[in-house]
């Protein structure tokens, strides 16, 4: 029970202070579930987060439902889900009623302004931390590079760049385990 309590509230935390969805919420993961509590290693959380973006739903949704399962089956699970999402309905309740009043009004749009640009800080410092600990060699470096352009440049699906990366890294290991082994 300790356990699902911790799962609920952790990600309750991380549910009430991040805004910007999922990507946002990769600095307070890497804090709570590799650092604190110590649920899963950066590598696994880089692999919930890639199949959580292959999935429906939201990623900081999905990545919970993965972990809390990860750490006390399907009670974690729920546990996890319904501690990322509480603090998103309560605080959508609340600004449902409100917004009408004071979405026009000066400060508002000023605020939102500047959360979107701390959201944005976020992000990057987020994208270079796992990218430190995750981009091992040059190989790993060419498909991020890869992804990159395309993701930056075209239109292509992030589900699809997901499945293109995984699929050339795959390859790479191949080749690399022929090579080995002529």
């Amino acid at each position: 029970m300790k356990k699902l309590i911790q799962l609920y509230v952790s990600w309750f935390k991380m549910g009430l202070f991040t805004f910007g969805g999922g990507y946002a919420m990769l600095p307070m993961i890497q804090k709570e579930v590799i650092e604190k509590y110590h649920w899963a290693t950066e590598d696994e959380v880089m692999d919930y987060y890639a199949i959580g973006q292959c999935t429906p739903g939201v990623i900081a949704v999905n990545t919970s439902t993965f972990i809390g399962y990860y750490q006390a089956g399907v009670p974690g699970a729920i546990a996890a889900t319904l501690g990322v999402v509480t603090p998103s309905i309560i605080i959508i309740s609340i600004i449902a009623g409100l917004i009408t009043n004071f979405s026009s009004l000066a400060i508002v749009q000023h605020a939102l302004n500047g959360i979107r640009v701390a959201v944005c800080m976020l992000m990057i410092n987020a994208v270079l931390k796992l990218g430190k600990g995750n981009i091992k060699n040059k190989i790993g470096f060419l498909i991020f590079a890869v992804a990159l352009i395309f993701a930056m440049f075209t239109k292509v699906s992030t589900v699809l760049l997901v499945i293109g990366a995984g699929i050339a890294g795959v390859v790479f290991s191949r080749i690399g385990w022929l090579k080995k082994n002529a």
